[in-house]
């Protein structure tokens, strides 16, 4: 190998690492992010520290990129077989299991590095439990009729993180949060799993569109309802304010329309009602940051 040759390959390394880790696709990170953020707002009653803020959004960006290594680790012989996934870098065989797994670790230990200034035994636990959801999502699709829920936990477990970085407890309402957020993930991974559905029975894996159906689109409108009445129930029990509701209610909107993307099933605008959920998040987290900004006082804990 010449020394001209040797930073091309050292690119083309990177940028399959990049691959891996979703870099090129924020999507997965800003469904994170959107609850975390929800719960640190609410915690900290509308003015959380911007150092704890940046930490989980570090730590959110970090956490969603160990979760893709280890889901394409997991599912390296599956995705060869399906259209949208066999261009990945662990099904195309350039980066190899031993390296995924290397990759994995690092950014399990800078996220577990990051979380030092916050570090408390309840922290330290909530963040093993973490870790340990998003390791073992991928092979629950093995053996799992809704798959999905199981990502719900994972992908919300930030909202207790987020309640024991600054109470020192995780109360009542961060277990209605990470709930709704379990019923969200099964409707934005349902439309997103409706995509893949034909390989997906092709390869004999679990996913809530195979498990739902003709009963598909009515599970993922009613997931997001439930959704919205569980986050709503959280802010009357914190006597929040007409904000609050006016950002919820966009979010309602949103998921009519996106009715309308999957009603046909089909697969492109399927994939656009799941891209569109940050718009979902974001609204709900706009009703939040503006209601405590307009109302900073006479907030009340939920029984």
């Amino acid at each position: 190998m010449t020394t001209s040759q040797a930073p091309l390959s050292l690119r083309h390394r990177l940028d399959q690492y990049e691959k891996l880790m979703r870099l090129d696709k924020p999507i997965g990170t800003l469904l994170l992010l959107w609850p975390t953020l929800w719960a640190l707002w609410l915690s900290a009653v509308g003015q959380p520290q911007w150092w704890v803020v940046w930490i989980f959004a570090l730590g959110t960006l970090l956490m969603r990129s160990a979760g893709c290594v280890i889901n394409d680790y997991a599912d390296r012989d599956f995705d060869p077989h399906v259209a949208r996934t066999k261009s990945r870098p662990l099904a195309a065989r350039t980066v190899s299991p031993r390296e995924a797994l290397g990759l994995f670790a690092v950014l399990v230990l800078l996220s577990f590095l990051l979380l030092l200034p916050l570090l408390t035994p309840l922290v330290f636990a909530l963040a093993a439990v973490a870790v340990f959801l998003a390791a073992s999502y991928p092979f629950t699709k093995r053996f799992f009729a809704i798959p999905q829920a199981y990502l719900g936990i994972a992908f919300g477990f930030g909202i207790p993180m987020s309640y024991a970085a600054q109470l020192g407890t995780v109360p009542a309402e961060a277990w209605w949060l990470l709930l709704a957020n379990v019923f969200w993930a099964v409707a934005y991974d349902t439309e997103y799993a409706m995509v893949d559905r034909p390989d997906d029975l092709k390869i004999g894996i679990k996913t809530s569109a195979i498990t739902f159906g003709r009963f598909d689109v009515a599970a993922v409108m009613f997931c997001y309802g439930v959704t919205f009445a569980l986050i709503a129930w959280v802010g009357y029990g914190l006597q929040r304010g007409w904000a609050f509701y006016a950002g919820l209610l966009g979010a309602v909107a949103l998921a009519i329309y996106h009715y309308t993307l999957i009603r046909t099933r089909e697969g492109g605008p399927c994939f656009k009602a799941f891209l569109h959920n940050n718009w979902v998040g974001a609204s709900i987290f706009a009703g939040i940051a503006v209601d405590f900004w307009l109302h900073p006082f006479g907030v009340l804990p939920l029984k």
